[in-house]
């Protein structure tokens, strides 16, 4: 299985087991198998890795993760494609195969898949979590997201297969029209790069648009001085909801129910910023001081 991911093994195989892909699950194979091995080498796995990955499809991708890491865990929404990948992959003794969808909800991992994980990475010494995956497009945003919120589960990195455009404004600058609250929630803790554009014809079927390797390694020391890693979530995420206003104005609707218009001007003039500018101009450690002095000057407000 490992090495026959074309779309004529696909159509096959699918074939024999009576099934076929399912769109709104954004199942789109990766048949370019120098491709398929390039993600798994760009992680950069060993047995003290602990892999997740999201889509587990044919198998592919997952045969190749497991014969470099510790173990695999892997996740698949289709009962069918579950079973048919347990199937190819049966001689393999360190994946586990989840039948679920990876997310509570938009904003929250499930539970059964975090308490999996924990589990998994208690029978490795010093075990490391790593985020390894052909993305469905549609879960991509909130997973890569919403990995980054936990506490005692960060993935020391991520290497997955993107919209381009995603990938795009995850490692967009400020001052330019990708930047937002996906770039800075992202590189306030980690680096990121894009590895590889990929046009539709390496897929099958072929999705509508461009697709891209990206690698996020998550950087402790910065991810460590955020005090509170919900709050700039929250922060963040308001900040860039209405991008285009000024963002005294943004400010002010933010917290229109817990501070003063003075109180925003005050932390705005605290580090020298007119109201003229816009979020999206400001660099990444400027928003998080502009955070972190409303984060303290709202707790001091509280504790008074």
């Amino acid at each position: 299985m490992v090495n026959r991911q074309t779309t004529t093994f696909l159509k096959q195989r699918m074939e024999e087991a009576g099934i076929r892909p399912v769109s709104k699950f954004g199942q789109n194979f990766l048949i370019d198998l120098n491709l398929v091995n390039m993600i798994a080498d760009s992680a950069n796995l060993t047995q003290q890795d602990v892999v997740l990955e999201v889509g587990t499809g044919t198998g592919s991708l997952t045969g190749l993760l497991a014969q470099k890491a510790g173990r695999v865990i892997t996740v698949e929404i289709d009962q069918n494609l579950w079973q048919l990948a347990q199937e190819e992959l049966a001689s393999f003794k360190n994946i586990t195969f989840l039948q679920q969808d990876a997310l509570k909800n938009k904003n929250n991992l499930n539970p059964i898949l975090i308490e999996t994980i924990k589990e998994t990475m208690r029978e490795i010494d010093s075990a490391r979590l790593k985020l390894v995956a052909n993305l469905p497009y549609n879960v991509a945003t909130p997973l890569i997201s919403n990995l980054l919120t936990l506490d005692d589960l960060v993935p020391t990195s991520m290497t997955v297969t993107i919209q381009k455009e995603l990938a795009e404004r995850i490692v967009a600058r400020p001052g330019t029209k990708d930047f937002g609250a996906l770039s800075l929630w992202i590189q306030t803790q980690c680096n990121a790069e894009i590895v590889r554009i990929m046009s539709p014809t390496v897929f099958w079927p072929r999705p509508k648009v461009d697709s891209a390797i990206i690698h996020i390694e998550t950087d402790l020391v910065r991810r460590n001085r955020i005090p509170d890693r919900g709050y700039y979530h929250r922060f963040v995420r308001n900040l860039f909801i209405h991008r285009r206003k000024l963002l005294r104005g943004v400010l002010v609707s933010v917290f229109k129910n817990e501070l003063s218009k003075q109180d925003v001007d005050q932390v705005l003039e605290g580090i020298n910023l007119t109201g003229s500018v816009r979020a999206e101009q400001l660099a990444v450690p400027v928003i998080f001081e502009l955070c972190e002095r409303f984060r303290v000057l709202q707790q001091e407000r509280d504790e008074s």
